[in-house]
């Protein structure tokens, strides 16, 4: 896996999260600047899974194929639930939503790194 990308990933998934910590210590609601960086960070989240589907497929390494994709899949999907709630969610406990699943993504992250690296 492209390393410096799942760093990428880690720091603006963080610089994400502590943006909706804000707003939500501020008792504001999400705003098209924090949906901004949450859809960047969805382009390169996609932009993995095709790098990763790539290279899962042309390597020797004992990779679960299957565990790894599923993997780059759910980190795909989790920003977009969290961006849904968020939106419904007309308190500050919607921008509270959305930083959990942003702090979702390094996690998963890290995991896709450990499944990668075996």
């Amino acid at each position: 896996m492209y390393e410096p990308l799942t760093w990428v990933l880690v720091a603006l998934s963080l610089a994400a999260m502590v943006f909706a910590v804000v707003l939500a210590a501020l008792d504001r609601r999400i705003n098209w600047w924090l949906l901004g960086v949450v859809g960047a960070v969805e382009v390169v989240l996609l932009a993995q899974l095709v790098i990763g589907i790539v290279q899962v497929a042309g390597t020797e390494r004992d990779v679960s194929a299957v565990l790894f994709i599923g993997y780059l899949v759910a980190s795909l999907i989790v920003l977009p639930f969290g961006a849904l709630w968020a939106l419904a969610e007309s308190s500050r406990w919607g921008a509270g939503a959305l930083a959990i699943a942003c702090l979702v993504i390094p996690a998963l992250e890290l995991r896709i790194h450990d499944v990668w690296t075996g």
